[in-house]
């Protein structure tokens, strides 16, 4: 057993840290008589936008909405393919279907979780519109390279940035590296909120007003309806509740990176178990999530909640196995990367409140477990 159990993500903890300034956020929204589309959202698009070093900012309902927003705004619909990650969270898929567009899977790199460039480029095309790269778990994908392939084809890149809150590639964030980005602030986030929310970065001015206005009603002025849009909108609690996290994302996430370093360093060599890759010079995780493989994850997970560490399985089913997509030819897509993550990877705690003796306890009792699950 460890010395103390180990929730995977504590979030009461983390957000009674805030408490007094959610209730000061809380009393400036009740305050201005305002609760959509006021001062609290304009300011924390403003801030999130310079945070992330872009021009642009729109808040949006969910991160969702984010990335089908973003597609609608270019246009991509029917007869469109676009070009996701085999293995990510559903709503990248989803959000290429909500268009009525089709994904197009292509695996991760060997030796990594994201999508792999040399793969994307043997996945053009004439039908590809977009590529969408997620920084999955936190990492940045490799978008240098996939910048380049969608110039040379002409085609749109988007980033899946749900979980790269912070995440770094050559000294730039994530969420300023390609035509447009795609924020989730759903509560479990390195910057959530407490309820759902999402916000679209880009520097096309163009762009960000077609967003908003999709986003709005299709409606720029009240009452008049350029477009048939939808309702989905950052609303002022949440922005207010928003900004005041991201005055100490930078802090929160520089714990997260020390976690990662002790697990890294306190892991090295465990027979059975693959570890993420580290942070380099030029690559710097948001650390969202630690993600191990191990080839008996099921049991590695049994062993280490009967030591009081909870872990979670991100994800347990690849994408074109779940029923969503059963009636469709992905669902015959033969994708052996994505299926060797959903039998292998395991999530170990990581978050901003993680005590140093917690940390030993998951250090300890990922030991124990390893050498229990090496002996003849």
């Amino acid at each position: 057993m460890a010395d103390v159990p180990v929730p995977f993500l504590d979030l009461q903890r983390i957000n009674e840290r805030h408490r007094a300034a959610y209730q000061a956020a809380l009393s400036r929204v009740l305050d201005s008589g305002r609760v959509l589309l006021g001062e609290e959202t304009a300011a924390f698009e403003r801030e999130f936008a310079a945070w992330c070093g872009t021009s642009h900012c729109v808040g949006v309902g969910n991160g969702f909405d984010a990335l089908h927003l973003v597609l609608r705004a270019w246009g991509i619909g029917a007869g469109d393919e676009v070009i996701v990650p085999s293995h990510t969270f559903i709503a990248t898929w989803l959000a290429v279907s909500e268009v009525g567009a089709v994904p197009v899977p292509v695996e991760p790199a060997p030796e990594g979780c994201n999508i792999d460039p040399a793969r994307v480029e043997a996945a053009i095309t004439p039908r590809t519109r977009a590529i969408i790269a997620v920084h999955l778990y936190g990492r940045p994908a490799p978008m240098r390279e996939l910048s380049e392939i969608a110039r040379r084809h002409g085609l749109k890149l988007l980033e899946d940035a749900a979980q790269a809150h912070g995440a770094q590639l050559g000294g730039r964030p994530c969420g300023s590296l390609g035509d447009a980005a795609a924020f989730s602030f759903y509560p479990g986030k390195n910057l959530g909120a407490l309820g759902d929310g999402g916000a679209v970065t880009t520097n096309d001015l163009a762009l960000a007003e077609r967003v908003r206005r999709i986003a709005n009603y299709g409606s720029s002025v009240k009452y008049q309806h350029e477009l048939a849009g939808v309702n989905s909108r950052l609303d002022e609690l949440q922005a207010a509740f928003l900004r005041e996290r991201l005055r100490v994302l930078d802090a929160d996430n520089a714990h997260r990176r020390r976690v990662a370093q002790a697990y890294l360093a306190g892991l090295a060599g465990l027979p059975g178990l693959t570890l993420p890759a580290g942070d380099e010079a030029d690559r710097i995780s948001a650390w969202h999530l630690f993600v191990v493989r191990h080839t008996h994850r099921d049991a590695l997970a049994e062993l280490l909640a009967a030591r009081g560490v909870s872990t979670l399985v991100h994800y347990p089913l690849p994408i074109h196995r779940q029923g969503a997509y059963a009636d469709t030819l992905l669902s015959q897509q033969s994708l052996p990367l994505a299926d060797a993550w959903a039998r292998e990877a395991l999530s170990l705690p990581i978050g901003p409140t993680l005590t140093d003796k917690e940390v030993g306890s998951v250090l300890a009792a990922v030991r124990g477990a390893c050498a229990e699950l090496s002996l003849p």
